[in-house]
């Protein structure tokens, strides 16, 4: 056997721990939503209403799916959901072009900063994904 490749669900190892980091990644941030909260909600657009409802519920869901992603029998459909659910954050860096102008005080709110927010963002899902695929045996 290749020993790159686990017992653990015929996957690679390096997939496995990739998924590991994605989940446990998640779990943190989600939880982050509640010891930090108004770092949270000044990302939310103020168009999408309450911003303290919205922070607490993608808190849980990127708690939940962190846990689905680190269990291998929901891996895929947990990496599917992280990459929906992340695919939904780029709106609020997008929103924050409104406020972008060069030399702002704040570093994420310059043209170059949104930009790299999109950026980053886009790595994630790209991340899930390639979690999600490599968890249905790559088809």
């Amino acid at each position: 056997m290749d020993p790159t490749v686990s017992s653990f669900s015929g996957t690679s190892f390096s997939g496995t721990a990739s998924a590991v980091v994605l989940s446990v990644f998640l779990m943190a941030v989600g939880v982050a939503h509640f010891a930090a909260p108004g770092c949270f909600r000044s990302l939310v657009p103020s168009w999408l209403g309450r911003a303290g409802p919205l922070v607490a519920a993608s808190g849980v869901a990127e708690i939940v799916i962190g846990l689905l992603v680190l269990a291998p029998g929901s891996r895929a459909a947990g990496a599917w959901a992280a990459a929906g659910l992340i695919t939904g954050y780029p709106v609020c860096h997008l929103d924050a072009l409104r406020q972008t102008r060069r030399g702002h005080p704040q570093l994420l709110l310059r043209p170059l900063g949104v930009a790299a927010r999109l950026v980053v963002n886009l790595g994630y899902i790209g991340w899930a994904v390639a979690i999600a695929v490599a968890a249905r045996g790559g088809s």
